[in-house]
């Protein structure tokens, strides 16, 4: 039997209860695509700080700051 293995990098900042919920989306996503038993499937989620995650050489931090700037104008 094969074990899915699902990993998710996303930014910090979510709630407990939306990480969870997460979880069990993608959980249940991948067994009705694979037709994989439930216990099978593992999620890792992996939260980095948004000064760690860049786009287009631009942290997540620095393009929400661009953004406030650019509303408080």
């Amino acid at each position: 039997m094969t074990v899915p293995f699902v990993e998710i990098t996303l930014t910090e900042g979510r709630s407990e209860e939306q990480l969870r919920t997460l979880i069990s989306k993608v959980t249940h996503a991948v067994v009705d695509s694979v037709d994989t038993p439930l216990e099978s499937v593992r999620v890792v989620l992996r939260e980095v700080p948004t000064t760690h995650f860049a786009a287009g050489d631009v942290t997540i931090h620095e393009r929400r700051a661009q953004r406030h700037t650019a509303q408080s104008s």
